[in-house]
């Protein structure tokens, strides 16, 4: 039996489940294949695939597997090294979006150089590597070796100190295509005046291409929504452009309130009005639109 562990990460590693199946399918994979999927989705008739699973039932798995693929993460690997399993790694990268960083690739190479481990960096190879690990005998783990106390050491310290741009990326992105929705609005409503529509008229039709173009670079870069199909990228077109609406009646009330009734300066009302609207138009996108990330 070989069991397939991807741990609880938030990101998918689909990658290295499409790799086996693939071999699966080939029958260079002749084995049961039971998968511990953790937050990624994945179907496959080839494959049990369990999301989450108790530790009573992960530790059964192990101890009847004839071979282990995991992801890099330094738990799943040393939970099977110590029950001197044959084990295959495979970093998740960042450049696929499976993880913040690449440090997994530095936590597999060193289980690896130290012989506990067989690494996977090509995944065109994974059954060249399976064969590879019938023979392969694994060193026996020591829990006091120097070399893993400071890998562990150094695997705490990256998950701790992720790059600025990745802590925040998703805010600053945001704030990056927010800059560049209101330029698609001023520039649209330029081209618009020139044909001699009239304004009023002109900055409906520029506030809404302003809109088409918040959503598709909200969906697809800042929030990463996996909605694919049709029917999801509609449904939430339809609830982007409401919640748009109900911020826009905001920003109409609350100028009202300052300019009107409060006679805050119309300049300073402007500037407050539009940090406002930003703000929960984020809260909107994140917590009501774009919930399949």
């Amino acid at each position: 039996m070989i069991f397939v562990t991807l741990g609880t990460q938030d990101k998918s590693f689909s990658r290295l489940l499409k790799a086996i199946d693939k071999e699966i399918e080939k029958g260079n994979i002749k084995d049961k294949v039971i998968v511990q999927a953790g937050l990624t989705k994945y179907e496959s008739k080839n494959m049990e695939i369990f999301s989450l699973i108790s530790a009573e039932e992960f530790d059964k798995f192990i101890e009847k597997s004839d071979l282990i693929i995991t992801h890099g993460g330094a738990g799943s690997i040393l939970t099977a090294i110590k029950k001197n399993k044959k084990v295959i790694a495979a970093a998740r990268l960042s450049k696929y979006r499976e993880h913040t960083n690449d440090h997994q690739k530095q936590i597999v190479k060193e289980f690896s150089q130290e012989g506990y481990i067989l690494e996977l960096r090509d995944f065109s190879k994974l059954s060249k590597l399976i064969e590879k690990s019938k023979s392969f005998k694994p060193k026996k783990f020591k829990s006091n070796t120097t070399n893993f106390i400071n890998l562990i050491e150094d695997y705490i310290e990256k998950e701790n100190h992720i790059s600025w741009f990745n802590k925040y990326r998703e805010a600053l992105l945001y704030l990056f295509f927010g800059g560049c929705t209101t330029l698609v609005n001023i520039i649209s409503f330029y081209i618009f005046r020139k044909f001699g529509i009239s304004t009023y008229i002109t900055n409906v039709i520029a506030w809404f291409l302003s809109i088409v173009f918040a959503f598709f670079t909200n969906k697809l870069f800042v929030f990463e929504s996996k909605g694919t199909n049709f029917k999801e990228s509609f449904k939430e077109g339809v609830s982007f452009f409401v919640f748009r609406i109900v911020s826009l009646i905001f920003d109409t009330g609350i100028m009202f309130l300052l300019i009107d009734l409060l006679s805050v300066n119309e300049f300073i009302s402007k500037i407050f009005t539009n940090i406002f609207v930003v703000i929960i138009n984020y809260f909107f996108s994140k917590l009501f639109i774009f919930k399949n990330k």
